[in-house]
Order: structure tokens, then sequence, then C-alpha cells
């Protein structure tokens, strides 16, 4: 029932929901230079860790002007990119600075951010501290919504109440938030009673509320109850069907292995795509892709690329990974080919789905040249990428090309010292190296390895337990690691009687 309700939780608001990172929803196309504003200030500043306050005093002390709107467009537009970090920076400025006076908007707009950002405990306490005028329906909704995001049922029913008692006019979105909750706690059953209730009290359903209540029977695989719901939204006069909704029911439908039904609903969802819904036709390719139907990938792929002006590293993402769900390989490093050539900002995800695709396949080789063409090309790749196709081979018995593998990985580690492979990979290099290279070949490459990765209690572990299952001897070892001042534990004693059952 949890996996249910994490599905569902993922399916209610998937219209809102991004592929990739809010880096890949920027402008990623080269473009000419623009009159610099304080947006344009603000908005390259991805790394969460660099502060928003100095680029804005600095704006504000160089004699610049600022406007109210253009720091709400800012927030709004960080988060819209889930930066809420910066939005609830660039909001607290834009409040110490008295830009502007706050309506209760802005006040719920920054408790949201509070919520998102520190919990619904510090939410709390700047809604506490609002005057009674502040208090509206705008920022009780928005404490509402911090308690149903951290699953609070007992504090968000009581608020909802207490909404109700003063007399707030409730829209669809405070009962959608009542029913994302029942999602969110696995209580989907009560998901029909809101929408009964709203409707009870002359509030009419909006997209999302049906939406909730489809996938509350698609969850529990009520496929007549959802069908029900959906044709009340079909027949619903206020309602203007969307694409959305057609793509949670065909997602239910693949559920249920309703295999005919969901590519039904599938055309549906593309006759109400707006033109160009780049998002709209992610979610479409990437539904046909877990269906099979190859020829509608490349078809909706093609449809998109005619009607929308770009297509972002998002929408490359979709279709590569697609396509290398259906074993189209050739396919997919064609689309990378044209991603390569799109002046789109590089992002190494795009190929690292062909090449992992390629490991799943056990096709180490292919994975190897697509990681060497890249490089030849003088474009970025990652150390992990070239440790898992190291391990490939090491599977394979093919030590040496692990060895040249694990050289590369060397290499861009000593080049870009902030990049960081993961250590369970090590581990289990360092496992497979102990097994199945040669001595010195194994005490070459950790000499290596020690030059920009502390050895850490794991790793030596792992390189005893190859060296015991390749039948070496592990002496030398432990007294590396006890050199670097790690002790044995319970687990090198383990290893250690591991050595002598197999003498």
């Amino acid at each position: 029932m949890l996996a249910i309700a994490n599905r569902l939780r993922n399916l209610q608001n998937i219209k809102t929901r991004s592929f990739t990172t809010a880096t890949i929803a920027r402008h990623e196309t080269n473009s000419s230079k623009k009159k610099v504003s304080l947006y344009s200030k603000i908005s390259p500043l991805g790394n969460p860790n660099l502060a928003m306050t100095p680029e804005l005093d600095e704006w504000v002390d160089t004699g610049k002007k600022v406007r109210a709107s253009e720091v709400k467009q800012i927030i709004h537009d960080l988060r819209k990119r889930r930066r809420f970090h910066h939005a609830l920076e660039v909001s607290e400025w834009m409040n110490k600075k008295g830009i502007c006076a706050f309506t209760p908007t802005d006040h719920a707009v920054q408790l949201d951010l509070i919520g998102k950002v520190h919990g619904f405990l510090e939410a709390e306490k700047y809604f506490n501290g609002l005057a009674e005028q502040d208090k509206t329906g705008k920022t009780y909704g928005a404490l509402l919504h911090c308690y149903v995001r951290q699953r609070e049922t007992e504090k968000a029913l009581s608020h909802f109440q207490k909404m109700k008692q003063k007399g707030f006019v409730l829209s669809p979105v405070t009962y959608n938030d009542i029913m994302s909750l029942y999602i969110r706690t696995n209580e989907v059953d009560k998901v029909h009673d809101v929408l009964n209730e709203m409707k009870k009290n002359g509030v009419s359903p909006d997209n999302l509320s049906y939406r909730a209540c489809i996938s509350s029977y698609g969850g529990k695989m009520d496929i007549e109850g959802m069908e029900s719901v959906l044709k009340e939204m079909e027949n619903d006069s206020n309602i203007v069907m969307d694409w959305n909704t057609y793509t949670v029911v065909a997602n239910w439908y693949i559920a249920g292995n309703l295999l005919d039904k969901a590519n039904n609903a599938l055309k549906k969802a593309e006759k109400q795509l707006v033109e160009k819904d780049g998002l709209g036709y992610n979610h479409l390719i990437s539904l046909h892709a877990r269906l099979g139907n190859k020829d509608d990938v490349v078809r909706v792929w093609g449809r998109q690329k005619s009607v929308c002006k770009r297509q972002l590293n998002r929408d490359y993402i979709t279709v590569v990974k697609s396509l290398v769900i259906l074993d189209e390989f050739e396919e997919a490093e064609k689309i990378l080919t044209e991603w390569i050539s799109s002046g789109n900002v590089y992002d190494f995800r795009v190929p690292n789905i062909i090449i992992n695709g390629y490991l799943k396949k056990g096709l180490c080789d292919k994975a190897k040249d697509l990681l060497d063409r890249l490089s030849k090309d003088q474009k970025v790749t990652m150390p992990d990428s070239w440790g898992l196709v190291a391990l490939e081979f090491l599977k394979k018995g093919d030590v040496g090309a692990s060895i040249s593998c694990m050289e590369t990985l060397f290499s861009l580690q000593l080049e870009k010292k902030d990049w960081k492979i993961d250590s369970k990979v090590f581990e289990k290099l360092l496992d497979g190296i102990g097994e199945k290279a040669g001595v010195k070949d194994v005490e070459s490459l950790v000499q290596k390895l020690k030059n920009y990765v502390k050895f850490d209690r794991g790793m030596y572990h792992s390189l005893m337990k190859g060296y015991i299952n390749g039948g070496k001897e592990i002496g030398k070892v432990l007294e590396d690691m006890k050199a670097d001042g790690i002790e044995e534990d319970e687990e090198t004693k383990r290893i250690l009687v591991l050595q002598q059952n197999k003498v």
C-alpha cells in the first residue's frame, strides 16, 4: 500500500513536476547579449550555496532601480524552477528592504517558501506573527499546504475546520489539499468523500480535483471506479479536458496491464495537447515507450520538434531514455548527435542514459566507445561512468580494459578535484581488481588512487576480500590499512577468519 501511495503522489501533480533539475529549465541555447536587468543578474545563480542577497544589495547600492513587480517575477520564476531557498531569500530581502508593502498574497508566498525550506513549525511561527488583517484565506491556505506537505494530518484537518468556521470562501485548491493529504497518508478511500463534500458545498471541482479522485481509484486498481470519475469529469460543463488527466489514466491502465485502453487514453491525451506544450510531449513519449510503441515515440518526437521552437535538455533526456527503454540504441545515438549540435548547454546526463543502457545490456565495449568519442570531442565525461564501465569489464574478466578505464577515471579526478566518485563504486572496483588482477597491478592502482582519495576502512575491506577470492595474501593490505591509522574492527576480524578458512 505504501508503494501505491508513492505512485499516487507522483501522479497527482504530474503537470507541475519537472523532468529535470532547475538548471535544465533555463533557456539552454546560445543567445545574443541582452540588456542587463536584475532578473538576468539573479537567474544564472543556480548553485544553492550561492547567496542572492549580495547581488541584490549591489544592484541597489549602485543606484539601479528596483521594481516590486520585477522582484515578484524573480520569486515566481525561482519557485517554478524549484529553487526554493533562493526564492525565500529574495522574498525576505524584499520584505526587509520595504520594496513594497506586503499583501496577504505576498505573505502567503513567503509562508509557503518557509514551509518548503524550514518546515511547518517555522511556517507556523511566521503565520502567528502576522497582523490579523493579513490572516486571510490566502495565508490560512498556505499554512494548510505546509501541513499537508509534511503529512501532519491532525493539524491539517483542524486547520481546515478553522477555515470553515471563519467563513472563508473555500476554493478547489483547499479541498485539493485535503485530497492530497489522504493520498499522502494512504487513506485513499476518503478522497471521493472530499469530492462529494466540495460539490455539496457548491464548490466546483477543478481538473486537479478530478485527477486526485481518478488516482485514488487507480491506486486501488478499481478501474471501474476510475472510469466512472473520468466520465463524470468529461461530462462536467465547467471542465476543459486536458492531456494531463488522460496520461494519468493511461498510467493506471498500464499498471493494470490494460494496454489497449492505455493506448486509447494516449490518443485522447494527444488530441488535448496545446501545440507548444513540451512537457505534454514528454509525458506522451515516456508512456509510449512503456507500451513498447517505438513508432509513436519517434512520431510524437517529430511532432514536438515541428511545433516547438527549441527542445530543452529535458526533452532530449526524455526521448533518449525512451529509446533506450525500447533497446533502440542506434536511434538514441542519432538523437544524441542531434542534441550535441543543438547549441544547448552540455549536460552529461543525456549521453549517460545511453551509457547506462549499454551497461545494463552488458555492452561495455559500446559504453566505453561512446565515452571515448565524447572525450575525443572534448565533451565532459564523469568519473562514475568510467568506474561503472570498469566494473562491467571486470565482470567479463577483461582486467586490461578495466584498468584502462580506471586510468581515465584517475585522470578525471585529478583534473576536477570537486568531482567525487561514489565510494561504493570504488569498493566494488577494489574487490574485483583485488581478485582478478596481479598483485603488482593492484598495488600500482592503489597508489594512484591514494593520490586523490583518502582510503577508508570499507575500501581496505573490499580490497582484502578481493585478494582472498583471488587466492592472494592480505598481510600487506592489512599493514597499509594500519599505517593509514585505521585499526581493525569486527568486520576486519571476520575477513581474517575468512582467509584462514580459505587456506
